[in-house]
């Protein structure tokens, strides 16, 4: 089996790297290719990504390449986790928002919209370059916004399911809670990417006995400290909201905190300088502590998973997955793309059906979707009134001056990876 990891110099690569390792009878790997056009980071992660499969007793071969055409040939399936323009295309999504007022974030608001513009393009292009070396080839998109990416891959014909590690964070946040293996805890996971409640916590299975009440009476101080929500919201709702839904319920609040502290790019940038250093010494052969705060917690874990599903091998048959709504979600189109709970196998992946949502739920996902249609038409056809109109439909924006501002804002942020301007 061969998998190709697009944007292998991340740093973050190594984690995943130690999950291949790991979870090896999941998922058998045998060759890995880390491509990435910045040579210099691909040497240090490439080094290391050897000496852990080494330390772990690993027989997989693992090769670097700039070269994507090179890297991507023969492939069972392509991993994109890729950031166009960097930490410091990032460092601007975060920061030029805040000028207006509005949540500057790298997957949501107008950032999320500028990270969504510069992004598609390039990950269609890459899409098509696996389709001409390999139509069989699975694509596993990493690379934010998914939501928007995936549903560009799959409008344009390509074998890709999306995936994010919020639903996993959960997973094993409530399992510790309730002192249970993941394994045991299946989630009502439901909306879209980054725009998700959890409806329910199940222990054995879908059909198992709801244990989120309890889980909210006896923890909901912790749930609600982790979220940085009010518990009092969490007792009103019933629910379980993902971290991201605080840019919209406390949308001022973070703005303010947001304007008072370096960006979260910043912190990520100095964090990747040293772990650059790290992965430099020859005798490092795992992956360091400073790589925790790093983000994307259990990623690997995911993404070993929805990869051994797709190939035929040994994963979990249920997983959380962005795909193609195709009725589950009666209030939105088919081709929209939704994150929930799906059975995935060689074939891809299928919804499983979710109860009836709240109209509390049902309203922002619907709008939040209209939003994501007119951003892929501006990621696909560019030109300023389709960004404005795009800023104008997001509900954390939504007022014609604003959307003005921050059109021009995005522009000139974004030039140089927008052909159009």
């Amino acid at each position: 089996m061969k998998l190709a990891v697009v944007g292998g110099g991340s740093t973050y690569t190594p984690e995943l790297i130690d999950g291949f390792a790991r979870l090896r009878d999941t998922l058998p790997v045998e060759e890995l290719v880390l491509v990435d056009p910045a040579a210099d980071r691909l040497e240090l992660v490439g080094g290391l990504a050897r000496r852990i499969f080494a330390k772990q007793d690993h027989a997989g071969k693992i090769t670097t390449t700039t070269d994507l055409d090179a890297g991507v040939a023969g492939a069972d399936a392509v991993l994109l986790q890729l950031r166009v323009g960097g930490q410091a295309a990032r460092d601007q999504d975060e920061t030029w928002p805040l000028e207006c007022g509005c949540v500057g974030q790298e997957t949501t608001g107008a950032g999320g919209l500028a990270k969504a513009l510069r992004t598609v393009p390039v990950v269609l292009d890459i899409a098509e370059r696996v389709r001409r070396a390999n139509p069989d080839a699975w694509i596993i998109d990493f690379t934010n916004p998914v939501g928007i990416v995936t549903r560009a891959l799959l409008q344009a014909g390509h074998k890709a399911v999306g995936l994010c590690n919020v639903a996993i964070g959960f997973q094993r946040t409530f399992a510790r809670l309730l002192e249970v293996n993941p394994s045991e805890v299946h989630l009502d996971h439901v909306g879209l990417n980054h725009l998700t409640w959890e409806l329910g916590v199940r222990l054995g299975g879908p059909d198992g006995e709801n244990v989120l009440p309890k889980l909210l009476a006896e923890h909901g101080d912790t749930i609600a400290d982790d979220l940085h929500l009010p518990r009092q919201i969490l007792d009103r709702l019933g629910v379980v909201p993902s971290y991201y839904l605080r840019y919209f319920y406390a949308h001022d609040e973070v703005v303010r905190e947001l304007g008072t502290k370096p960006s979260r790019a910043a912190e990520v940038a100095a964090m990747e300088k040293e772990l650059l250093t790290m992965y430099g010494d020859p005798t490092l052969d795992t992956k360091p502590g400073l790589l925790a705060k790093r983000g994307g917690a259990f990623y690997s874990e995911a993404a070993v998973d929805l990869a051994a599903s797709l190939l035929g091998g040994g994963g979990s048959p249920v997983q959380v997955v962005n795909t193609y709504n195709d009725g589950t979600l009666p209030f939105l189109p088919d081709d929209a793309v939704i994150e929930v709970q799906a059975r995935v196998g060689h074939d891809g992946a299928t919804p499983l059906a979710v109860p009836a949502l709240d109209p509390l739920y049902a309203g922002l996902i619907a709008n939040v979707t209209a939003y994501e249609d007119l951003a892929l038409e501006a990621a696909l056809r560019g030109g300023r009134d389709r960004v404005f109109k795009a800023l104008l439909a997001h509900p954390l924006i939504g007022q014609y001056d604003y959307a003005e501002q921050l059109t021009d804002r995005l522009v000139a942020h974004n030039r140089e990876h927008l052909a159009w301007a």
